[in-house]
């Protein structure tokens, strides 16, 4: 099924159900008023959520309304938690070559993973508000994943029948903010404001034979002001999967249901499948040549991330995003 929430109903918006093609909805406030609701009760809400979703497809249900993507905020507005993991090894391997370091060999065995920002996420169409262009403006094209309650020192044998939910997020990153917080040696604070999450989240049955090994094997395509920029294969070059990532995230402690687990950056070997961040084409040009010639953000840039099934359809909406400069 595939899942959204309205901008009305609060902080946590009002939980509504998705047709298939992205094209109708009907709410979904008898069952659950909040997707965190929903998912705090899960094993009740969704087959009862799931339900609503086949007779909506099947056009048996009341009250179908159009859907209108800038009426939707983030799927989960707010989230007990978000941890974003670094999976994929060409990106981690090309951020430590610019900066002529070796990746540690830690990381072939244990993942890398911050506590990231869940106070809030911008909604679909939400544009970016940025203080000053000086701060470095880029997005980071991700998939996530969304958890029921995961117990303490889960497997990640086990960890993937905890996974609910699977999108995509706009992980906006502030570039030249990072080398002075990283050196203070306490990670990611002023350079990762609110990130975007898709239209929807989708369960991971909608995938079919693409969700397969607690990966998504589908191209990413990002898009900067019209153009190009990136599809790289999501299910290739990941050294380690969602299951291993979840896992990671509860050694130590429990996972409430509702937590966000992302990939990190999108990023092959195959350099000619583009690139899902500003940086990474940074450190390659800095690989190459000494130093970059692409510029971060700007205000009035545009960015949009999507992902299409193998017949050409849109899974999750396509998060699309202006950066703006901030008002107060």
């Amino acid at each position: 099924m595939k899942l959204a929430s309205l901008k009305t109903g609060g902080r946590d918006g009002s939980l509504i159900v998705v047709s298939r093609n992205l094209k109708h909805y009907v709410t979904a406030k008898d069952i659950s008023p909040t997707l965190q609701t929903a998912l705090d009760d899960w094993q009740q809400t969704a087959p009862r959520l799931n339900a609503r979703y086949e007779e909506l497809n099947s056009g048996i249900c009341a009250d179908i309304r159009q859907v209108d993507v800038k009426a939707l905020a983030a799927p989960l507005p707010r989230a007990y938690e978000f941890v974003d993991g670094s999976a994929y090894l060409p990106h981690v391997d090309r951020v430590r070559k610019a900066r002529g370091a070796e990746v540690p060999e830690s990381f072939y065995v244990d993942p890398l993973m911050y506590q990231a920002t869940s106070a809030g996420f911008l909604g679909p169409r939400d544009p970016v508000p940025v203080v000053s262009e000086d701060y470095g403006i880029d997005f980071e094209s991700e998939i996530i994943v969304i958890t029921d309650d995961v117990p303490m020192a889960v497997t990640a044998e086990n960890a993937e029948a905890h996974i609910q939910l699977i999108g995509l997020i706009n992980d906006v990153s502030l570039r030249n903010l990072i080398p002075g917080e990283l050196a203070k040696g306490f990670g990611f604070l002023q350079s990762k404001p609110r990130s975007a999450l898709s239209p929807v989240l989708v369960t991971p049955d909608e995938l079919g034979e693409q969700w397969q090994g607690s990966k998504l094997s589908l191209p990413l395509h990002s898009t900067l002001n019209g153009g190009f920029f990136g599809e790289p294969e999501a299910g290739v070059d990941m050294q380690f999967n969602f299951a291993h990532l979840v896992a990671h995230a509860a050694k130590t402690r429990p996972l409430t249901a509702g937590t966000i687990v992302g990939s990190g950056t999108i990023a092959n070997e195959d350099t000619a499948k583009g690139a899902s961040c500003l940086a990474e084409i940074r450190m390659l040009e800095i690989i190459a040549d000494g130093k970059p010639s692409t510029s971060f953000m700007k205000l009035g840039d545009t960015i949009r991330i999507e992902m299409f099934d193998p017949q050409g359809n849109s899974i999750f909406g396509a998060i699309e995003q202006k950066i703006v400069p901030y008002e107060t």
